[in-house]
C-alpha cells in the first residue's frame, strides 16, 4: 500500500473513531436532509446548536454507517442516502430535535427535513424525533416540578396556619 493510500485509510479510521466518540457522548442524534440550505442558514443553525451544547456536522454517510456498525446500531441504512447532516445533542434528548424543529418553523424551510435519528442507542424514525421536539426540555420539566412542589408546600403551610389560628381562637 502506498503512503498516500495509507494516509487516506488512517484519516478515514480517525474520522470513524470521531463519529463513534460523538455517538457515545450524545444523548440523541437527529439526521436531517439539508439540500438547498444557504451558507447563512447553515452558519446560523451551527451557531444555535453550539449555544445549546449540540453539534451540527455534515459527515460522509459511508463513514457514519461504519461507526453505527461498530456501535451495533441498526435500522438506519435507509436514512444514509443523499446529503445528510447529523445533529448530536450532548445536553439532553430533546435539545437537538427542538433546535431543528424551531429552525425549520422560524425560517419556513422545506429544504431542511428531519429524516430520523438515534435515541438511547437505537434508531428512531422522523415521527419520533418530531415528537421529541415538542417535549419540554429537562430544565422546563424541573421548573414545573419545583413550581408544583412549592405550591403544595405553600398550601400545606396555609392549612396548618389556619388550624393553629383556629385552635388558638384567633379567628
Amino acid at each position: 500500500m502506498s503512503s498516500k493510500n495509507k494516509a487516506i485509510v488512517e484519516a478515514k479510521q480517525a474520522a470513524v473513531a470521531d463519529i463513534v466518540s460523538k455517538l457515545n457522548d450524545a444523548k440523541s442524534v437527529v439526521v436531517v436532509s439539508y439540500s438547498g440550505l444557504t451558507v447563512e442558514q447553515v452558519t446560523e443553525l451551527r451557531k444555535q446548536c453550539r449555544e445549546q451544547d449540540s453539534q451540527y456536522c455534515v459527515l460522509k454517510n459511508r463513514l457514519v454507517k461504519i461507526a453505527l456498525d461498530e456501535k451495533g446500531i441498526t435500522g438506519m441504512d435507509d436514512l444514509l442516502n443523499g446529503p445528510n447532516a447529523f445533529v448530536f445533542s450532548m445536553k439532553d434528548e430533546v435539545t437537538a430535535p427542538k433546535i431543528i424543529s424551531e429552525f425549520i418553523e422560524k425560517n419556513k424551510l422545506e429544504s431542511l427535513k428531519v429524516t430520523g435519528g438515534i435515541m438511547s442507542g437505537k434508531a428512531a424514525d422522523a415521527a419520533t424525533m418530531n415528537k421529541l421536539a415538542k417535549m419540554p426540555s429537562r430544565e422546563q420539566l424541573l421548573g414545573r416540578l419545583v413550581g408544583s412542589m412549592s405550591n403544595s408546600y405553600a398550601s400545606f403551610v396555609r392549612v396548618v396556619e389556619n388550624y393553629r389560628k383556629q385552635k388558638a381562637g384567633e379567628e
